[in-house]
């Protein structure tokens, strides 16, 4: 028998949101591990706001919110505001009943200094990957270092000689720099002065760009720390040893695994200041010239062979940011907004990566 469409929808309709989502969604696991983090941080919510005043949207929720942009590559905050009104999975991971009003996506530009001087999303961070340690998901002695650079919401036409003034040419002038030499010493982005020109190798172009580092263990390739830093040269290595550093201090000698830029006599020095073996790929010049700060004392381990082979995980974890999360592009200006969001997709990466894990506990 036919179906007939009904000609006027019921105005009348009781639904409990918790039964529309199956049990076995991956979205369930992901919000249990968040919800028990940012519970671990009411005190500083406490201390983000003001006890009198017109109530805000609850920092909690823009956390998650946040999340949900990693997770299901949206690519703007007014996209998932957008979402809000009629994405059911999303109203129930944010804790909003059917009826509730979604908030504006100024929320997100209204509480983001608070954000940045909490450091509240490296906080969460943390308390993610210490639910990590606490599934015995993670190593403690040997990892793995990168960096790669993120492009700057900047573009090529606004980097101009640093007193040089907007009246000074028109538009039009502005994109023609063929011939002209340009470098961060005598230029700057008039859009982002924080952006700096930078390539990730030889024969790549240059680009406005931010540098991301990461700190990853090697038993499942969780990230343990990470930043943004400023574009240059050197940042890869003194980043890597900022990071290291702050690990805990342990008796037993820990091993870092590493690229070839990271062969340098300083950073190996460094590594070894700080208890870390430098498990770093020899860099060969010439034929059969070795001119490298690794020698056969290192590399005769089976264990170097061991970090060199678990260290290209990391390119994973690099290629899952700038696609699925669509983090290849900044959607904000200045390393510190940059590296607000990117601290939500470290962790957005551990709790996929950790809920597909068994525990060991």
């Amino acid at each position: 028998m036919r179906g007939q469409q009904p000609k006027q929808a019921s105005m009348l309709c009781l639904m409990n949101i918790e039964e529309q989502i199956p049990e076995g969604h991956p979205l369930r696991e992901i919000k249990e591990v968040a919800d028990a983090s940012l519970a671990r941080m009411s005190r500083t919510f406490g201390r983000m706001y003001p006890k009198l005043g017109r109530p805000s949207v609850p920092p909690e929720r823009l956390l998650k919110a946040m999340l949900l942009m990693a997770l299901y590559s949206i690519p703007s905050e007014l996209r998932l505001c957008e979402q809000l009104r009629y994405n059911m999975l999303f109203r129930w991971f944010l804790d909003m009943d059917m009826v509730e009003k979604p908030f504006d996506h100024c929320a997100f530009s209204d509480n983001r200094d608070r954000l940045l001087e909490h450091e509240v999303t490296r906080k969460f961070f943390q308390h993610v990957f210490a639910e990590a340690e606490g599934r015995s998901l993670t190593s403690k002695d040997h990892f793995s270092v990168d960096g790669t650079l993120i492009d700057a919401w900047a573009s090529m036409k606004s980097f101009r000689p640093k007193d040089e003034n907007d009246e000074d040419n028109d538009n039009n002038g502005f994109a023609d720099f063929k011939g002209s030499k340009r470098s961060n010493k005598t230029h700057e982005s008039k859009t982002d002065p924080e952006a700096k020109l930078m390539r990730k190798g030889m024969g790549k172009e240059a680009r406005m760009s931010f540098s991301m580092h990461a700190l990853m263990e090697n038993r499942n390739g969780l990230l343990v720390d990470m930043c943004v830093t400023e574009a240059n040269g050197t940042c890869e290595r003194s980043a890597a040893l900022e990071m290291l550093g702050k690990l805990p201090k342990r008796k037993r000698r820990r091993t870092v695994a590493a690229d070839k830029g990271y062969d340098t006599k300083g950073f190996v020095a460094g590594c070894r200041e700080v208890g870390v073996t430098p498990h770093v790929a020899q860099w060969v010049r010439g034929k059969g010239r070795r001119d490298s700060a690794i020698t056969a004392v290192t590399t005769r381990h089976p264990g170097y062979e061991a970090s060199q082979k678990c260290r290209k995980r990391i390119e994973q974890i690099f290629g899952w940011m700038k696609t699925s999360a669509c983090h290849r592009k900044t959607r904000y200006r200045g390393v510190a907004k940059t590296g607000l969001f990117s601290y939500m997709v470290g962790a957005a990466y551990n709790l996929v990566r950790m809920t597909r894990l068994p525990s060991t506990a």
